[in-house]
Parts: C-alpha cells; structure tokens; sequence
C-alpha cells in the first residue's frame, strides 16, 4: 500500500493531491494542516475517504512535524513512499510591492525571513523528520512545490518584480532540494522541486483589482511565451500533470527544478 504524506494540505493544490491520491483505496494518504480543526473541505473529504488520516502538521512548528512522522509511523510500521512539500509562506499584505516599495526596512527584512523560515527552513525540518520513515519506503520520493517565477530568466523576461520574498524563498528552496538530491543520491532517493504552473486556487471570486493584475500579468507572461493562452490551470489539471511527472522521474532526475510539463516550460 503506497503511503503518501501532503503538507498545507488543507486547500487549493494540497488538496487536489489529497483529494486525487485517496482515490485509489490502495493508497494510504496523510494530509498534514496548520489546523485541522478548521479544514472544513479536507475532514468533509474524510468523511468518503477511509484511507486519509488528518494529522496537525506545521511548518513553523518543529515539534507538530515531529508529532505528525510519529503518527504516521503508527499507520505504516515506520515507513514511508512519498512525501509532498506544499505548504508554503504567501505574503497577502505586501504581495503587490517590489523589492524598493516596502514601507521600511523592518516589514522587507520581517518578510524575507518569514518566507524563507517556511519555505526553506520549514521544508528542511520536514525533510529531516521524515527521512527515517522514507528511508524505510519503497519510493524514496520528495516531491517540493516550487514556481517558475523562480527562475531568474523568467523575472528578468517577463518584469514581474512582485511578491519578491515568494520568489526568493523559493529560488533557496531549489537549491536546497539540490543538496538532499547529492546528499542522498547513493540511497536511491529522488529528490525533485516542482512548478505547478499557472493555477487558479482561490477561493472566493476576484475583486475587480485582482482582475485587472491579473490582466497585466497575463500579457507580461505572454510575451515571455506567446503560445501561453493565458488561461490558469485548475487544481485538478494541475495536480494530474504534476502526477504524471512524479510517477516518471527516476534517480537521473534527481534534484531537478521543472515544470508540471516535466521541462522548463513555466506556463
């Protein structure tokens, strides 16, 4: 029985992965959120889903990530096929100001480290707390959101210069999943850092603002690849392509950053 353990799985993709993965009754699935109680949508999914066990699981809390191996432990005899790094840090109330446009120096300093404790630090801890368990798998496979905004050809193409501490943390986040990749490739394990494309994952309709970054957006990106038609994926598609990619890389592949494509192609 494949095990799979999905962190920030309490909506948008995480949950897509949770929601896809507990499919197969021959899967046992772990969906790790910050609070659980509160994950309305991933305990109503529990409720058809008798192979999703709901564990508390933070990535700023070293000792919920401790807790949460020791009951995955349990389920499985004290092993473990995939783990899915999603959760991340996303800055809501500075995401539409640039490196230069921070009211002071403290609120960019206070955000960089917040984005990179969750995405970078966060994800180590993850990591390290459950390689005892993924050591004992069959899969030996980490799988890590990252985001083709991650790319510096793709910041210095298109001039998207927003949200800075999302990209930053996540260009660190790459080259971290780099280092588990040499670290532990004579182990058989593969280590992979994901873009899941262009998804729309909100939860509640666009504001007429959001419509119009998004516009601005779309035609930025569109230079940058003109066959992109603009359209974001669904966290369905999404989540079905990054399978197809997870299911097909082997230990040549490890430590690569690419695509739900499976290359370079962001969009």
């Amino acid at each position: 029985m494949p095990s799979y353990v999905v962190t920030g799985a309490s909506r948008g993709i995480g949950l897509e992965f949770v929601r896809q993965f507990s499919q197969d009754p021959s899967n046992v699935v772990f969906a790790l959120a910050r609070n659980p109680q509160n994950a309305i949508k991933l305990h109503d999914l529990g409720k058809t889903a008798s192979n999703l066990h709901i564990v508390k699981g933070d990535l700023d809390d070293v000792q919920s990530l401790k807790a949460a191996a020791a009951e995955v432990a349990k389920v499985t005899g004290g092993s473990l096929d995939y783990l899915i790094n999603n959760g991340a840090y996303t800055v809501v109330e500075h995401a539409k100001f640039n490196v230069t446009q921070f009211p002071d120096e403290k609120t960019l300093e206070d955000d960089l480290i917040a984005a990179f404790r969750t995405n970078v630090a966060g994800v180590a801890h993850t990591i390290n707390i459950f390689l005892p368990l993924l050591r004992k798998g069959s899969a030996k496979k980490v799988i890590t959101l990252s985001t083709g905004l991650a790319d510096t050809d793709v910041i210095l193409s298109t001039g998207f210069n927003v949200n800075p501490q999302y990209s930053i943390s996540k260009a660190a986040l790459n080259m971290l999943i780099a280092h588990y990749a040499v670290t532990l490739k004579d182990e058989g394990f593969i280590f992979l850092a994901l873009s899941p494309g262009v998804v729309n994952s909100a939860e509640k309709p666009p504001s007429p603002e959001d419509v119009e970054d998004f516009k601005k957006m779309v035609k930025r990106f569109q230079e940058y690849d003109p066959e992109w038609d603009g359209v974001p994926l669904t966290p369905q598609k999404s989540v079905s392509l990054m399978r197809d990619v997870i299911a097909k890389v082997g230990p040549k592949d490890t430590g690569a950053f690419i695509s739900q494509y499976g290359n370079k192609k962001w969009l």
